[in-house]
């Protein structure tokens, strides 16, 4: 036997046979399509599957379930009575006394003030007579030829009985004689401002506070009457409650707020607080929440409402609770409904992503909406990359066919999320095979002398 025929056997069995030109031309286009399809090089194809991940992770409280307080805890109960304290204006009129006369001159009558006329503000206030006095800082008022009065707590009709007595002890009116008109012409109020990082703004104008068209936040000082110094006296005063950009809490910075005591506070909190714990965690901060839980605790006492000089009221913006969208669907950033939950199927309908159609993109319809043959397979492999506590993150793999019949597989959208739409490598290779094979048969049907018929069927 010839040696050389001997070591050639032995090489070809040690080696193997070298493949063909059309298995290399297959395997070529095989590593080109691989490469190059993105349902097969998806990073995220091997995520954790919905059933398998730590219920910590894909539930939160619900807020459909939410609903929005009395608004009536948000305000003070107003007194039978009002009663006078330092600041308010009481108007007064004493014949011969306020104002002064000389003898044979003719008495005057009491001027009228119409607190309506010169303050769009003076909402209810009813007309008042005489002339103004302030109710000074330790609760009494000063009129000509008697000491001051004390009517600090007292009703109008009991400061109206004050000034009276004082001036009979004083024998400056006799008894039957006098005439004395006391009147409220301006309640004590209480400043405060309200910021607020909804989208519009609100400016003073006639019969209170109207909406601008400008985008930006708004920001007002707002003077309450006594004993409508409360939350929603403010709130109802620059544009109700907060808008569905904001968080739903109220947020009260007291006037004895101080620097130290903030950053003392501050320093203490981990990374990534949300912005209601963070104040609610700082002295001389009251964070009072307008949406609750069924059965959850008032989320306020009654002195929470109550708002003093100086005070701050504040709506955030929600700007931080958005979720991301990439992949097959539209890459966008989405804000996250305030009063209700958000579902995997319903974020990928949010952003007109692709739901057992095909794949077809809403935003490409230009008029036919059903493809030729069997048409392509609908991407149904969402991946949600979700955040946790510790910084990490982790991928859920969510079925959206499953979906859709399964609410287990339906899991909530929550703040950070990062939504990823592609193929499964099954409906990568159906949809390769529909668009790129074409299989064509044909045969004839009827075949005689004068006459030949024959049908074509493409598949798929």
């Amino acid at each position: 036997m010839n040696p050389a025929k001997v070591l050639h056997r032995r090489q070809s069995r040690g080696t193997g046979r070298r493949p063909g030109p059309a298995w290399a031309t297959l395997l070529g286009l095989l590593s080109i399509v691989a490469s190059g399809c993105a349902a097969l090089t998806n990073p995220l194809a091997d995520a954790i599957p919905v059933c398998k991940v730590p219920p910590e992770l894909l539930y939160a409280p619900s807020r459909s379930a939410m609903v929005t307080v009395p608004l009536t805890l948000l305000r003070q109960k107003p007194p039978d009575i009002y009663r006078l304290s330092a600041n308010d204006v009481l108007g007064v009129y004493i014949e011969g006394v306020l104002p002064a006369t000389s003898p044979g001159q003719p008495i005057s009558n009491p001027p009228v003030y119409f607190p309506a006329q010169l303050d769009p503000m003076a909402r209810g206030l009813p007309a008042a007579l005489g002339f103004p006095i302030n109710v000074r800082e330790d609760g009494t008022i000063a009129l000509p030829l008697v000491d001051p009065i004390s009517v600090e707590g007292m009703s109008i009709a009991e400061a109206d009985a004050a000034i009276r007595d004082a001036y009979l002890r004083g024998q400056i009116l006799r008894p039957g004689r006098q005439r004395i008109i006391v009147t409220l012409m301006q309640p004590r109020t209480t400043r405060v401002t309200v910021i607020r990082q909804e989208t519009g703004g609100f400016t003073s104008g006639p019969g209170g506070y109207v909406a601008t068209t400008s985008k930006r936040g708004s920001g007002n000082i707002v003077n309450l009457r006594a004993y409508e110094n409360d939350v929603l006296t403010a709130l109802a005063d620059t544009g109700g409650l907060a808008s569905l950009e904001d968080y739903s809490d109220v947020i009260i910075f007291k006037h004895g707020q101080t620097t130290p005591m903030v950053e003392a506070s501050l320093r203490s909190l981990p990374p990534g607080t949300k912005p209601a714990a963070i104040f609610s965690l700082c002295p001389q901060v009251i964070v009072i929440p307008t949406r609750i839980l069924p059965g959850q605790p008032l989320p306020c006492r009654p002195q929470d409402i109550l708002l003093d000089n100086g005070d701050v009221v504040f709506l955030e913006a929600r700007d931080r609770e958005v979720f991301y969208t990439g992949g097959l669907l539209p890459s966008s950033e989405q804000t996250l409904p305030r009063d209700y939950d958000l579902d995997v199927v319903t974020a990928v309908m949010k952003v007109q992503g692709s739901l057992i159609n095909g794949g077809y993109s809403v935003g490409s319809f230009g008029g036919a909406v059903v493809q030729s043959g069997i048409g392509n397979p609908s991407p149904s492999l969402l991946a949600v990359v979700r955040r946790t506590s510790d910084g990490g993150q982790v991928a859920i793999r969510v079925d959206l066919n499953r979906a859709l019949v399964d609410p287990h597989e339906r899991i909530r959208v929550l703040p950070g999320d990062l939504l990823i739409l592609q193929e499964t490598r099954g409906e990568a290779v159906a949809r390769y095979i529909t668009q790129v094979f074409k299989f064509t048969f044909s045969s004839e049907v009827i075949k005689t002398s004068t006459t030949t018929a024959t049908t074509t069927a493409i598949v798929p």
